[in-house]
């Protein structure tokens, strides 16, 4: 039987994080789940696979269980599936950013950017004003990214802030159109735009694999294979598995 893997993130005052940390891994554990779950007090950030129902009820319990009590009812959820399980182990972490910036000023609960479709994407990226940035790091813009885009060049996230203020200018860069694997990142590095002068900037709601999963490889402006974090290593249109398994080495 296939195997369900959901992605998930949600910035969300969680400042009992710490205590969340064990009752979670718990109940991941007897739904004979595994992967990996972030923890901060700015929300929530995972990828975890396993029976499908068992996927099913543990998102039911995240939006509707006592355990966040309502704090997760605006979770941003993909789905693909895994012919075998794509993780090694459970792991539940404590962090002090769901995904790692480093910028005080980069809060996507007080602003983010204009999110955009992927129905809505190709015509933004394909206008000549619009500067298109990956966010991502080296290893996975090698591996595909959208034409056009510019790559930063970066070995991690953290990166990104340092690029941004060396590389950009928003007199110049007037409207940015940013994207990631799953959208996190962008929540981010746009909120990190806006809160540094940048006045338009927009990235693709559900990221990368919510365009894969919509859009018809016959009308994709996306070029090669997606990076993911687990040991189907990357993922094509419909999200299918495309590249024989390895370790996982880069950055989240």
């Amino acid at each position: 039987m296939a195997l369900k893997v959901a992605a998930f993130y949600q910035f969300a005052a969680l400042p009992d994080f710490r205590a969340l940390r064990a009752p979670l891994h718990a109940l991941c554990a007897r739904r004979g789940l595994k992967g990996s779950v972030l923890l901060a007090h700015e929300g929530i950030n995972g990828t975890l696979a396993g029976p499908p129902e068992e996927i099913d009820a543990l998102i039911e319990e995240f939006q509707h269980g006592v355990l966040f009590g309502g704090r997760l009812d605006n979770l941003e959820l993909k789905y693909s599936v895994a012919a075998e399980m794509p993780f090694g182990r459970l792991k539940v972490r404590l962090k002090k950013e769901i995904v790692t910036l480093g910028d005080p000023l980069a809060d996507p609960t007080r602003q983010v950017g204009t999110y955009v479709d992927a129905a809505e994407w190709n015509a933004l990226i394909a206008a000549d004003d619009v500067l298109v940035l990956d966010t991502r790091n080296a290893f996975e813009v090698a591996m595909g990214t959208f034409e056009g885009a510019r790559d930063p060049a970066i070995a991690s996230f953290g990166q990104f802030k340092d690029f941004t203020a060396r590389e950009l200018d928003p007199a110049k860069h007037r409207r940015i159109a940013m994207f990631c694997t799953g959208g996190i990142r962008c929540e981010k590095a746009s909120a990190h735009l806006l809160a540094h002068g940048f006045a338009e900037v927009y990235h693709l709601k559900g990221g990368i694999l919510r365009y894969l999963e919509q859009i018809p490889k016959s009308e994709s402006r996306w070029r090669g294979e997606c990076f993911v974090f687990d040991e189907r290593v990357s993922l094509g249109h419909g999200l299918r598995e495309r590249s024989p398994r390895m370790k996982v080495v880069a950055d989240e």
